[in-house]
């Protein structure tokens, strides 16, 4: 019996070599697929790595969607499997689930599993694709999801256009997520499915504030019809206001937001339609959030 064959795109900067290590014997150790595993330095010529691994070299950083853009385009497979190098696979089926799942609906796009940090540090939030994390996790349809450790289905990613490559850092995820919901697409949460990456705070970077809301200003102006893009970005300003206390990290916050509102919009806008936004809404993450 044939097995699915899965594209493994993992992107490094070469900075992490322990943990690439460890995140390539969880790869190997998988069953129940093939796997075509691409690994592209992002700045870095990858070296020192197994031979059953395929290496790519991208002289300048093309950030996190721009290098994971570049090795979907050069791996095979049906299912393209899009693993951060600090990453770890828990079990040596994980792959091989994500995919029964997408071949049980044809209609399912992206498999997220549950990220856990390795130490027992607490999740942070933007893992869980709920607003409510609480609880007992709770698998089913979403509508963002996180795009560390994520398998989404080729011919969706392609129908969708794949990441924004210009977004460098943050939100590319909510970018894409809008794109497959408003081409009828499932995103599912599968918390049963567990994947290890440590729990940092990416805020420790200024860089962290002027991507991020710059990139929210992309979304909004790329993925949503005219009168929420005020909206949304008003309750992400209100929340950011309550949330970041330091007055630099504020300042870099606002001028990232004016970035995204004055500078030209990469790619096509493509308004999700109203009844992609009650969708959302109905499955608990209005695109006001």
């Amino acid at each position: 019996m044939t097995k699915p064959l899965v594209g493994v795109v993992i992107l490094s900067m070469g900075n992490r070599p322990a943990e690439l290590a460890r995140a390539l014997d969880a790869l190997h150790a998988q069953t129940g697929v093939d796997m075509d595993v691409l690994l592209v330095g992002n700045g870095w010529e990858p070296e020192g790595v197994p031979g059953w691994v395929r290496t790519m070299y991208s002289p300048v950083n093309l950030g996190c969607p721009g290098g994971r853009n570049l090795g979907a385009e050069h791996v095979s497979g049906d299912y393209i499997f899009f693993y951060d190098d600090d990453g770890e696979l828990s079990s040596p089926d994980t792959l091989a689930r994500m995919v029964e799942l997408m071949e049980e609906d044809p209609r399912v796009a992206v498999v997220q599993p549950r990220g856990e940090d390795p130490t027992g540090r607490p999740a942070p939030r933007r893992w869980t694709p709920r607003l409510r994390t609480g609880g007992t996790p709770e698998a089913g349809d979403v509508v963002v999801f996180w795009e560390a450790m994520a398998m989404i289905r080729r011919a969706a990613f392609a129908e969708a256009g794949g990441w924004a490559g210009e977004f460098f850092f943050g939100h590319e995820g909510v970018d894409l997520a809008m794109r497959l919901l408003d081409r009828g697409w499932r995103i599912r949460y599968e918390p049963s499915l567990v994947v290890y990456h440590p729990a940092t705070a990416p805020s420790r970077h200024d860089h962290f504030y002027r991507t991020t809301s710059r990139n929210r200003a992309w979304v909004a102006r790329r993925n949503l019809p005219a009168v929420l893009v005020p909206l949304y970005l008003g309750v992400w300003a209100a929340a950011t206001v309550a949330r970041v206390r330091r007055p630099h990290a504020l300042k870099v916050w606002f001028l990232g937001l004016k970035e995204g509102l004055t500078s030209p919009l990469p790619g096509a806008r493509q308004p999700i339609s109203w009844r992609t936004a009650w969708r959302m809404t109905k499955l608990g993450r209005p695109p006001l959030w």
